[in-house]
C-alpha cells in the first residue's frame, strides 16, 4: 500500500534481528507523570462506579505496595489526587496534567527531535495502556503529526487502562466502539474505526494447517488418543490453575479407564512463570503433555516478552488437532470457535483450601455480559461435571454452544475476522 514502517521501539528486543527497521526511545516517563496515571485509574473507576451505579469497577483496582515509607507517601499522593479530580471535569484535567508533566521531561524533547528528523506521516501506538507512550504521542500531537492507538483486549476498557489520548482510536468491533463511548464520552464517532483485533488472523493462513499425523509426530502425541486442551491463565487472574488442570487429569484417568483413550495438551499462560503446575504434570505425564508457548522474554515480566511466529503457528495448530478447550474464563474461547470448536468454562472454587481469589469475581468481570447467552461455553461447576462435559463433546451435543460462540464472537470481533489488518491500513491510509 505504499507504506515505509519504522518501529519507534520502547522495548528490549532488537527488531533488527527480525528484519524491521526501527529506532529505539530512550527514556521514560517522569515519577510525576506515573503518580498523575494511577491517581487517574483510580478516579475513573471510582467514577465508573458512580455513574453506572455498579460495584465491579471496584473489582479492577490493584491494592498498592505499602511496604517502605516512600510508597506509603506516594499512595498519600495518589489518594489526595483522586480526591480532587472527580467526575468528568476532574479526570479531563489528570489527563491535561499527564500531558504537561511529560513536556517538562527529556524524554519528550528527545522523542520531539526524533519526530523532527523523520517527519512521518502518522504515528502509531499498538497499546492503549504504558505511561511512556504519553510522551511520544503528545509530541507527535504538539508537531501536528496524526496518532493513533488500538484497544488490543477484548477487557481493556471497563479496566479504566487507557492512559494515552490519541486523534483516533481503533476497535474491535461496534459492541466495543459503544464501550469506548460509554467510558469515555469526549470522544467522538469520527476518531474511532471498527477493524478487529489481527490476534486471530494466523488461524485462518493456510500454510500453519497440518495433518493428524505430522502434529502428533511432530509432539511425539500417542496416535490412539485424542487430545483436549487445557489452556492456562496467569497468577492473578486463576491462582488456583493449577488445581484445575489436576481435576481435568483426573476426570480424563477415569473417562480412559471407562474405555476412552483422551489425552491432555497444556497451554500454559505466556506471562506464567511459576513452576506451579510441574508437579501435577510429573504426576499426570501419562495424560498431560505441556506444549510450552514459543515467545521471547527478556526478564520475567510479562511486558518483556515476545510472541514469535513460530508460536503463531504452535497455538492455531493446537486448535486444529484437539477437540476441546478447558480454562478459566479465557478469550481462547474465540479462536476456538473459529474452528468450530466448544470451550468449557471451570466455575467453581477448589475444595479444602484458603481461596485466593473468589471464582465467581472473575466471571462477574464487565466483559463477561457480552455473551449473547449463557450457552455461549459449557460451564463446569463442580469437578464430578468435568467428566460430563468431556463426554457431551465427544458425543457431539455441542450445536447450541457452537451457534451462540458464534454469535458471541461476531459481538466481540469484527467480520470477517481475517481481514483484520487489511482494514487497519485502509483507515491509517485514510487519517494520515
Amino acid at each position: 500500500m505504499g507504506w515505509e514502517v519504522i518501529f519507534w521501539n520502547h522495548t528490549p528486543f532488537d527488531l533488527k534481528e527480525l528484519g524491521y527497521k526501527e529506532i529505539k526511545i530512550q527514556g521514560s516517563a517522569r515519577a510525576q507523570t506515573d503518580l498523575l496515571k494511577r491517581a487517574k485509574i483510580e478516579a475513573e473507576l471510582d467514577h465508573f462506579t458512580d455513574k453506572f451505579k455498579d460495584p465491579v469497577y471496584q473489582s479492577y483496582k490493584f491494592p498498592f505496595s505499602a511496604k517502605r515509607v516512600k510508597d506509603r507517601i506516594k499512595n498519600g499522593i495518589v489518594t489526595s489526587l483522586v480526591k480532587i479530580h472527580k467526575e468528568e471535569k476532574g479526570l479531563q484535567r489528570l489527563r491535561q496534567k499527564m500531558k504537561v508533566s511529560e513536556r517538562k521531561s527529556d524524554f519528550y524533547k528527545n522523542c520531539k527531535n526524533i519526530l523532527k528528523k523523520e517527519n512521518p506521516d502518522l504515528v502509531f501506538c499498538t497499546n492503549q495502556r504504558p505511561v511512556n507512550a504519553i510522551a511520544p504521542l503528545t509530541a507527535a500531537q504538539d508537531l501536528g503529526i496524526p496518532t493513533a492507538t488500538f484497544i488490543f483486549s477484548w477487557d481493556n476498557l471497563p479496566k479504566a487502562t487507557m492512559v494515552v489520548e490519541p486523534d483516533h482510536y481503533f476497535v474491535w468491533s461496534e459492541f466495543m466502539e459503544e464501550e469506548l463511548r460509554k467510558y469515555y464520552p469526549f470522544i467522538t464517532e469520527s476518531q474511532i474505526h471498527v477493524t478487529g483485533s489481527p490476534q486471530f488472523e494466523p488461524h485462518y493462513e493456510e500454510s500453519y494447517k497440518i495433518s493428524n499425523e505430522e502434529f502428533y509426530t511432530l509432539h511425539k502425541l500417542d496416535n490412539k488418543k485424542k487430545y483436549l486442551c487445557f489452556s492456562g491463565d496467569d497468577v492473578t487472574t486463576s491462582p488456583h490453575d493449577e488445581l484445575y488442570l489436576q481435576d481435568v487429569a483426573k476426570a480424563v484417568k477415569e473417562l480412559n479407564t471407562k474405555g476412552e483413550k483422551i489425552g491432555v495438551l497444556f497451554r500454559r499462560s505466556p506471562a506464567d512463570f511459576s513452576n506451579r503446575y510441574d508437579s501435577i504434570i510429573e504426576k499426570y505425564k501419562d495424560i498431560i503433555v505441556p506444549l510450552v508457548p514459543l515467545w521471547e522474554g527478556q526478564g520475567k515480566d510479562w511486558t518483556h516478552l515476545l510472541p514469535t511466529k513460530a508460536d503463531l503457528k504452535l497455538q492455531s495448530q493446537i486448535i486444529q488437532h484437539t477437540f476441546m478447550v478447558i480454562n478459566v474464563g479465557s478469550s481462547m474461547v474465540f479462536d476456538y470457535i473459529i474452528y468450530q470448536k466448544p470451550c468449557a468454562y471451570i466455575y467453581y472454587n477448589p475444595k479444602n483450601i484458603r481461596i485466593k481469589k473468589d471464582i465467581a469475581e472473575i466471571y462477574n468481570y464487565v466483559h463477561f455480559r457480552s455473551m449473547p447467552s449463557k450457552n455461549s461455553v459449557f460451564w463446569i461447576n463442580d469437578e464430578k461435571e468435568i467428566k460430563e462435559k468431556i463426554s457431551q463433546v465427544l458425543n457431539g451435543d455441542v450445536s447450541q454452544i457452537i451457534n451462540d460462540a458464534n454469535k458471541w464472537f461476531q459481538r466481540i470481533n469484527s467480520s470477517p475476522a481475517e481481514n483484520a489488518s487489511q482494514r487497519i491500513w485502509g483507515f491509517l491510509d485514510k487519517i494520515s
